[in-house]
């Protein structure tokens, strides 16, 4: 069964998260705006929510779920979509700039 790290979005980051429009595709976050807590062991992001909330910690809108193989999982209103870290995100920008070209995940 998968262990999902638990990443809450820091107090400050709060009302500007709940507040920024939907995007499409990829939810691109930054590391400094979260603090890792624990991690729960679920078979999907869903169960995650459910059990955290059981345990009387929910996941609040902006808070991350990370998988073992580094999926990001964001929690929003309509549910879980797919996140990266802006690290990620730069690195395949800076490989595209040299000449390289980008990857395709299947």
């Amino acid at each position: 069964m998968p262990v999902y790290k638990i990443y809450r979005l820091k107090e400050a980051q709060q009302q500007q998260f709940r507040w920024a429009p939907h995007t499409i595709g990829p939810c691109v976050v930054r590391p400094r705006d979260y603090c890792e807590q624990g991690a729960v062991e679920a078979p999907t992001p869903y169960a995650a929510w459910f059990l955290l909330r059981d345990r009387g910690m929910p996941l609040r809108v902006g808070d991350l779920l990370e998988c073992q193989t580094g999926e990001l999982h964001i929690c929003k209103y309509i549910g879980f979509e797919e996140a990266r870290w802006q690290e990620q995100q730069s690195a395949a920008a800076d490989e595209q700039a040299q000449g390289s070209p980008p990857r395709v995940s299947a």
